[in-house]
């Protein structure tokens, strides 16, 4: 048996479960919900398979994307009960852009390169846009819910296609000296909305320096938080071993755990 065939009868059983759950006779909540309800989910259930992803634990991984797939499903049945589309729609749709983007697969173009696969995508894409509003965003309209430094990330590559960038790393590194002045500036007048502002601009200089250096600014920021949880959790278990609790201990006792840890590469 091809192992492609195996999930008709699975997805079958998905659906006709979410349709009982929306039934007159099913569940009382489940059938109040909107798309807009199930969107919400819909991102923390994303955060958490990407979370399974890291941990490179499969078992948990399979899960989330259960988690995932439901929630799709759930709001792919509420479209289709309001008349919009159905799951076999979007299915088709997806099936098809897929085709579309890549023709070196499905037709005759040739590639020499990933680069040159990603700038034929870039291209497709922005020939589908035609005629949409899409089209008149000059920087793609990058999801408003998306973690805000990856946005910015996006925006700012957008804006490179474009021309519209620094020359090299040294003149992003200049700006956010001066972003940096700004702020102190910013400080010195005490406006808090000047302050925040400033601040902001620092932030997006950093995506800029992020993506110059070929860093996912998510994925830094991401890795520094979990280091830094990682390292206070040593500090929390060095104190206990010593019979004392954070709130015991001096903040010169917990910078020379921390430096255990960072020595220790926690």
């Amino acid at each position: 048996m091809n192992p492609m065939d195996i999930p008709h009868k699975e997805l079958q059983d998905l659906i006709t479960l979410i349709r009982k759950l929306r039934a007159p006779d099913g569940c009382p909540w489940d059938r109040r919900q909107t798309r807009q309800d199930i969107g919400k989910y819909l991102l923390d259930e994303s955060y958490e398979v990407l979370d399974a992803i890291a941990e490179d634990n499969p078992l948990h991984l399979q899960e989330e994307l259960g988690d995932l797939l439901f929630q799709i499903l759930f709001i792919s049945e509420i479209a289709s009960e309001a008349g919009d589309f159905s799951l076999a729609d979007v299915m088709k749709d997806i099936h098809a852009k897929m085709i579309r983007r890549h023709p070196h697969v499905f037709s005759d173009v040739k590639v020499h390169s990933v680069k040159e696969v990603k700038e034929n995508w870039q291209e497709i894409k922005k020939r589908e846009r035609i005629g949409t509003a899409a089209e008149n965003h000059l920087l793609g309209s990058p999801p408003r819910s998306l973690p805000a430094l990856r946005r910015a990330q996006k925006i700012t590559a957008a804006a490179a296609r474009q021309g519209f960038d620094w020359q090299n790393t040294d003149d992003v590194l200049k700006k956010l000296q001066e972003e940096l002045a700004e702020l102190a500036a910013a400080r010195e007048k005490g406006d808090v909305k000047f302050i925040e502002e400033e601040t902001g601009d620092i932030l997006f200089t950093l995506v800029n320096l992020c993506r110059f250096l070929s860093v996912d600014a998510e994925n830094a920021l991401t890795g520094t938080i979990d280091k830094f949880l990682r390292r206070f959790a040593y500090i929390h278990q060095r104190l206990s071993a010593n019979g004392k609790s954070v709130d015991d201990a001096t903040l010169d006792e917990m910078d020379k755990l921390w430096d255990e840890a960072k020595e220790k590469r926690i």
